[in-house]
């Protein structure tokens, strides 16, 4: 039974106690499954993210030749257990300039990059393509590096879909060159990825490029990598954990609203100048995400620090380069609760992702009636009250899941085509819906309807 194309998310009337697990991460997944294809041996990878982005990558990976092996994992439904029979460096399979071996990657950024340098070490012809909005989104850095290397890229704008000429044949190289990450750090990642077994040296060049926190992540990977075979845990995402911690600052905060509503009538009367009014005792929800990452590795791991104790009302300004990854999405879409204006700055890289996010953030909060002025790379949101409205998601997974946690405490919220979850997080809406304490509680209906949704017909497939 498939997810409706229009949904609705009722608030959550009554406390929850809830400690969510969610899937492996996504950059981590899609970055080890280069290095095990890679590795000289047999890598496991636990814990691995089993979505549409990953499912892309296994699936290109097996198309280049490698054997691989897909298992369940008891602990999380959209995890795998993923056995990958790394061949040294070897690409076993390719195509030829007249029938080059097609790689269809949809939309998913870390495979348009990684395999695009990936095939280099191979010996033939590859052609990369995927969805319309993937041959929108930028390759031009990533592609001029390869060049600089000796790497023959074709292709007609410098993004997909492009044709690669493997060179393996020619050996090891000892060869260099500059990549920007201005627009992406996953450019830099491609190229790290595979720099060993190509003899590339990689000079990283472009805004904050010494502390980015993506290509970070992919150096500690390398050195933590077991290359001789092994076992490798995948840790949770932390981007997808922020929609429950964003969850649970919402509700905390609805919850506290309604006892000092409830105190103030208990009162009866106005309050006087300088008098401060005090709630009674009431039940608190507590929601927690499970085995919560603390290795740094992601950058939005630091969410609950925005979030914990209040944290999103005590501060100003958010940064998506030094504070936040893709979970400032979350922190965008609760921000008109807090208690006072919040900016949200250096938000570019948004612009160039699954959709143009900034405008698509602006336009679906003004529709629930959030002040939200938009200047430059900067959005600022300013405490507003909020109410129902129908959501675009512009087939973007995270536009989907940020206004579904706004649903829980803004009567209305309707979301369109939710199914694009599926891109990092398939069974999201089932762990809203689940009953504590694994999921949330909450009620999910066909919004053409108003029938509820059961268990089975929330999964993004």
């Amino acid at each position: 039974m498939a997810l409706p194309e229009f949904i609705e998310i009722v608030p959550l009337d009554k406390p929850v106690k809830a400690e969510i697990t969610v899937p492996g991460s996504k950059s981590i997944t899609n970055r080890a499954l280069i290095l095990a294809a890679l590795a000289d041996g047999e890598v496991t990878l636990t814990g691995a993210l089993w979505s549409e982005d990953t499912q892309i990558m296994v699936e290109c990976l097996q198309k280049l030749g490698f054997e691989i092996r897909v298992e369940n994992d008891p602990e999380e439904f959209c995890n795998r257990t993923i056995t990958v029979k790394g061949l040294g460096g070897k690409i076993p399979n390719s195509g030829t300039a007249e029938k080059p071996l097609e790689l269809f990657v949809g939309n998913a950024g870390t495979a348009a990059r990684f395999l695009a340098a990936f095939v280099c070490l191979g010996n033939g012809v590859y052609r990369l393509s995927g969805v319309p909005r993937m041959h929108e989104r930028p390759q031009a850095a990533l592609f001029k590096a390869l060049r600089e290397l000796g790497y023959c890229v074709e292709s007609g704008n410098d993004k997909l879909p492009a044709k690669i000429w493997g060179d393996a044949e020619r050996g090891v190289r000892s060869a260099e060159c500059e990549v920007s990450i201005e627009e992406s750090s996953q450019f830099a990642s491609a190229l790290l990825l595979c720099a060993k077994v190509g003899g590339w040296k990689i000079n990283v060049v472009g805004e904050n490029a010494e502390e980015s926190p993506y290509v970070a992540m992919t150096l500690k990977l390398i050195e933590t990598f077991p290359f001789k075979g092994g076992k490798f845990q995948i840790e949770p995402d932390a981007s997808s954990g922020s929609y429950f911690w964003g969850a649970a600052w919402l509700i905390e905060r609805s919850e506290s609203s309604r006892a000092f509503k409830l105190a103030k009538n208990k009162l009866g009367r106005e309050l006087k100048s300088g008098e401060i009014l005090r709630a009674g005792p009431f039940e608190k929800s507590e929601i927690t995400v499970a085995e919560w990452p603390n290795s740094h590795w992601q950058i939005d791991d630091d969410f609950t620090v925005f979030i914990r104790a209040g944290g999103m009302s005590h501060t100003s300004e958010i940064s998506r380069i030094h504070d936040l990854g893709d979970s400032i999405m979350t922190a965008i879409v609760v921000a008109p609760f807090t208690e006072q204006q919040v900016r949200f700055v250096d938000l570019g890289r948004l612009r160039v992702q699954e959709t143009e996010r900034v405008v698509a953030l602006r336009t679906e909060l003004t529709k629930c009636g959030a002040r939200v002025i938009e200047e430059g790379d900067t959005l600022t949101v300013y405490p507003s009250e909020l109410h129902g409205a129908e959501i675009e998601t512009y087939n973007d997974h995270r536009m989907a899941m940020c206004f579904a946690v706004l649903g829980l405490r803004v009567p209305g919220i309707k979301i369109r085509n939710p199914a694009c979850a599926k891109k990092t997080f398939p069974n999201f809406f089932q762990k809203l819906a689940d009953a504590p304490p694994r999921g949330l509680g909450a009620t999910i209906l066909d919004a053409k309807t108003g029938r509820k949704l059961s268990h089975e017909e929330l999964f993004a497939d």
